[in-house]
């Protein structure tokens, strides 16, 4: 125990020192250390939603462990840059990190199917498949081979197709257009003839104003509310084919987690399985009044054309299977998820889907 103690509490050396002071272990009556962890997150300290993920998942574990586990939230680039923080908790610089797997994809494909793939699966059904499908089994390498454990810890549901100042008609507008898109939707955009642009959030709305970027996507109506697009950008497009159902990821690195003590693997699991719910719900009662607002102060909301959708989706398929020639890995981590995803979407037009178009058109008409 002594030397486990000594793992947990040095192994970056940000941890409390000196004496460990016994605390109530509520899984198994045992003793067990206090630790302090330093947790960056890639998300502006602004947008309480997926920033205030961490929040939760800090707040429980302390509840939890009757304030013997701490872990310090901070802001991007307070500790570490927004898009670094994958980085900053493999090399041990922290001993955590809250952030989307898919903003680091340039290093592993497979990266960006833990928070969603470009035409994926909505938030209930990814949830389905990481916790419940194998999903997260099938990622436990990836994230090994970066030298952390990943727990999945928020989801924004559905987001929206993103902001761009002139009208987009046909596949002909999205070439050139300079747009500010995460993950491997940029890749997707860019077989369109797009240009694509991987830009923390803390720096969107600089560059939108300046005329660096053309158009961005980040979240949805009660976010982007927040940073101001609007102001900018005029139209507002939907639906978000890059992140239906994205699920963002807690990290830990992999080497603190190993020597962590199981009540406390145990109080993680749980507190980022409550924030991944909690953020969802926030996000669903949070967004249709924002989108009223905006809509009201001018906003023009338009849906993708058909054919602009259906070039994405053959861009997306495209890109799969380019991925998978170049990467195995990829290639059966996708398949996996693929199989799972085309199951549910069959047996969603059946019982959900069905339920939900019905009830859409009575209350339309009510």
């Amino acid at each position: 125990m002594k030397r486990r103690r000594l793992v947990v509490n040095g192994a970056t050396g940000a941890a409390v020192g000196g004496a460990a002071l016994a605390a109530p272990n509520l899984a198994n009556a045992q003793s067990l250390p206090r630790i302090r962890w330093r947790c960056p997150n890639s998300f502006p300290k602004t947008l309480d939603t997926l920033y205030g993920a961490a929040e939760i998942v800090s707040r429980r574990v302390a509840e939890m462990s009757d304030g013997a586990f701490q872990i310090q939230v901070s802001g991007p680039g307070e500790i570490v840059p927004g898009l670094q923080i994958l980085d900053a908790v493999s090399q041990g610089s922290v001993e955590c990190g809250f952030t989307a797997s898919l903003f680091y994809f340039g290093k592993d494909p497979s990266l960006a199917i833990s928070t969603t793939l470009p035409m994926g699966m909505p938030s209930r059904t990814m949830y389905a498949w990481l916790n419940y499908g194998g999903g997260r089994d099938q990622l436990r390498d990836v994230f090994r081979d970066q030298g952390v454990f990943a727990i999945p810890a928020a989801c924004t549901g559905a987001q929206m197709g993103g902001w761009v100042r002139r009208e987009i008609k046909t596949v002909e507008d999205m070439r050139g257009l300079k747009f500010r898109i995460a993950g491997l939707g940029g890749s997707v955009m860019q077989k369109l003839g797009a240009v694509p642009q991987q830009i923390a959030p803390t720096d969107i709305y600089p560059a939108l104003e300046r005329g660096v970027i053309d158009g961005a996507e980040y979240i949805g109506p009660y976010d982007d509310e927040k940073l101001g697009f609007a102001r900018i950008a005029k139209f507002y497009y939907y639906p978000g084919f890059q992140e239906i159902g994205p699920s963002s990821d807690f990290l830990v690195n992999a080497r603190i987690w190993d020597a962590l003590p199981a009540a406390y693997k145990g109080m993680l699991e749980a507190a980022c399985a409550e924030a991944w719910h909690a953020t969802a719900a926030k996000y669903d009662v949070l967004n249709p009044p924002a989108l009223r607002r905006l809509v009201a102060a001018g906003t023009q909301l338009r849906p993708y054309p058909r054919e602009v959708m259906a070039a994405l989706y053959r861009g997306a398929q495209e890109l799969y299977a380019e991925l998978g020639a170049q990467n195995p890995r990829f290639r059966r981590i996708h398949d996996h998820w693929d199989k799972f995803r085309v199951e549910q979407s069959q047996w969603f037009r059946v019982a959900e889907d069905s339920a939900a178009n019905f009830l859409a058109t009575a209350s339309a008409v009510r």
